[in-house]
């Protein structure tokens, strides 16, 4: 498993769509799997589940990104799994590593383009 977080300021929706254009025109193997958005007051939230092939570990990785914003008050995480071939503990956690960068240069893209 990676992780990476963030705290921003930005527009919730041009980040949901920014971030939704550059994982799916990331790899060729990616895939939106599903995605779930609720308005609570004045917070919403956005999340969605990516898969791609890691060609490194030979099988598929998940990426769960979650956006949670109240006005300009942004804050992502995302979660890769699925990249280890042991079956009791973690090894060749690369493909997850590679995955997640693709969120994180996302993010750090938005924040100086916007």
């Amino acid at each position: 498993m990676a992780k990476y977080e963030r705290r921003l300021k930005g527009n919730f929706n041009a980040l949901l769509n920014w971030l939704h254009n550059d994982i799916t025109n990331g790899s060729s193997s990616v895939s939106y799997e599903d995605g779930s958005d609720i308005d609570l007051a004045n917070s919403r939230v956005a999340v969605r589940v990516y898969e791609r092939y890691s060609m490194t570990g030979g099988n598929r990785v998940s990426m769960n990104v979650t956006i949670a914003g109240t006005g300009e008050e942004l804050f992502v995480s995302a979660i890769t799994s699925g990249g280890s071939q042991a079956v009791f503990f973690k090894m060749n956690t690369i493909g997850e590593e590679t995955f997640l960068e693709i969120c994180k240069d996302s993010v750090e893209n938005f924040i100086r383009n916007h």
